[in-house]
């Protein structure tokens, strides 16, 4: 089965270009399941509704998820409720950018 750390793990390494940080600690992750133990689903999120770099972060988070070994599908669902804020952001993240 898929683990949730390993999903984490792997939406560390897609950043954001703009803030030039990871999705994970920008909070843009609202939630992880996994099913089936080889599905993956994710709902997350853009810091604004006009995100120009959209299709790039969802199109990576897809790649990186399709790669963890035993992962078969990978459902990536964009989510706007609740609306993202810098509040959602990792502490550390917040006093660097």
């Amino acid at each position: 089965m898929v683990e949730k750390i390993n999903v984490i793990e792997a939406l560390r390494s897609c950043k954001d270009p703009e803030l030039d940080a990871d999705i994970v600690s920008i909070g843009l992750i609202y939630g992880i399941e996994t099913k089936d133990e080889n599905r993956v689903m994710i709902k997350l999120t853009m810091t604004s509704p006009m995100c120009p770099v959209t299709s790039l972060i969802l199109a990576d988070a897809q790649l990186r998820l399709e790669a963890i070994p035993g992962v078969k599908e990978v459902d990536v669902e964009l989510v706007w409720d609740p609306l993202w804020s810098p509040e959602m952001m990792d502490d550390d993240l917040k006093y660097r950018i």
